[in-house]
């Protein structure tokens, strides 16, 4: 499973596509220059159980990571994966 990512200077998100069709999604915009909040998780029913939201979780910790960035998890399933694994604490903002 192959998460993408595409951006602007003030938000992006990221996806897992199927056949062209954005199957799962995960958007987030930026606060300041090192700070981003994800406000919207959304997967396909489908693909319910398959774990896709949690990857698109866990694509945006490795980015955060990557960049040297904070992540505000305003979505109540990004909020939720992240109380749930504290391996993510060192990018929640």
């Amino acid at each position: 499973m192959t998460i993408q990512q595409t951006e602007n200077e003030k938000k992006g998100e990221f996806y897992y596509e199927v056949d062209g069709q954005k199957l799962g999604l995960m958007t987030y915009s930026y606060a300041g220059p090192d700070k981003i909040i994800i406000d919207h998780t959304e997967v396909d029913e489908s693909l319910k159980g398959q774990g896709v939201g949690y990857k698109l979780v866990e694509a945006s910790v490795n980015f955060a990571r990557e960049k040297h960035l904070k992540i505000m998890p305003l979505c109540p399933f990004a909020n939720a994966v992240f109380r749930k694994r504290s391996a993510y604490n060192d990018v929640r903002f």
